[in-house]
């Protein structure tokens, strides 16, 4: 038996962490629906205080995903209190090959911060920090 999955990030500000990320990897942010969100509001289903308004569209305040644009690949990021203190023990290995230095120099304009360089044998990667902290790899 074979599963699906995501990817979820636990952050401090999941809508823009979410817009970073599309912007970084590509692909799209998903779409909010409004309407629902309102129903479940008025049914009682949820409270005004779960929502948040984002880039002038009503979201729920605790979550934001991405996809990509050709695929099932999904990645959620989550409101959780507690600021990120310590180092990843997963994280994305992103392979951009030649374009490296380019997707480097993109990435740290956007808010990102270099880490450090490594190799193994001949393989060579560039660790970086998202706005929130949270590494990649561009290989």
């Amino acid at each position: 038996m074979t599963y699906d999955f995501q990817v979820t990030f636990d952050c401090a500000d999941p809508h823009p962490l979410a817009a970073w990320w599309a912007e970084a990897l590509g692909w799209t942010p998903e779409p909010t629906d409004e309407a629902f969100i309102r129903r479940m509001v008025a049914e009682g289903q949820a409270r005004e205080e779960d929502t948040t308004t984002y880039r002038g569209a009503l979201v729920w305040k605790v979550g934001a995903a991405i996809r990509h644009p050709e695929s099932a690949g999904r990645v959620l990021f989550q409101l959780v209190p507690e600021p990120k203190t310590v180092k990843n023990r997963v994280h994305l290995d992103v392979r951009v090959g030649e374009r490296r230095e380019a997707e480097v120099e993109r990435l740290t304009a956007m808010g990102a911060k270099v880490l450090h360089r490594g190799q193994q044998g001949p393989f060579t990667w560039v660790t970086l920090a998202d706005p929130e902290g949270n590494e990649l790899c561009l290989q």
